[in-house]
């Protein structure tokens, strides 16, 4: 009977043991978890007068690459149709439109596991002072299907709450 109770105690303990592995491997870094395509689902962000930067329903895609690349762009859904066929005989109030209804740039990042942030550097941006420098952002939350992250202060000099939803 010693036998069989510490054959049966040895087995529960190897079991253990192996769920233990197995659910720490599964454990995956911060960008590990971020690694893929995101759409927007909605922005905090306001303009100096109080209406919202993107208008109510923002578009947009940020996409993050297992090698440290990022691209993002972020854009009212309302942006007005230029009269022009073609997008270099924009009138300067057409172009101003764009220029405040959007956010497009790409480059390198990192995650920060410890302080749960995001670092981007910009390599190209619609705003060419953001050419070269870097964005931190603070993940509030992260999950396989939701990232939502602050980021202090925006290329419109605000800070922005977003939430975003992983691509399908």
């Amino acid at each position: 009977m010693r036998r069989y109770l510490l054959g049966v105690f040895v087995v529960a303990l190897l079991a253990c043991a192996l769920m233990t592995t197995s659910s720490y491997a599964q454990q995956k870094s911060l960008k590990e978890q971020l690694v893929g395509a995101w759409t927007i689902v909605s922005s905090s962000t306001k303009m100096p007068d109080g209406s919202p930067a993107w208008g109510a329903n923002p578009i947009g895609l940020i996409i993050f690459t297992v090698n440290g690349r990022y691209s993002s762009q972020l854009m009212r859904s309302d942006l007005p149709k230029f009269a022009a066929s073609t997008a270099d005989k924009g009138t300067a109030e057409e172009n101003k439109a764009v220029m405040q209804g959007m956010v497009a740039h790409f480059g390198t990042y990192t995650v920060n596991e410890a302080d749960k942030t995001i670092t981007s550097r910009a390599e190209g941006s619609w705003f060419p002072n953001q050419v070269g420098t870097e964005a931190k952002r603070t993940i509030t939350s992260l999950t396989a299907d939701e990232l939502k992250y602050t980021n202090p202060a925006t290329a419109l000099g605000t800070t922005a709450h977003t939430v975003w939803r992983r691509g399908k």
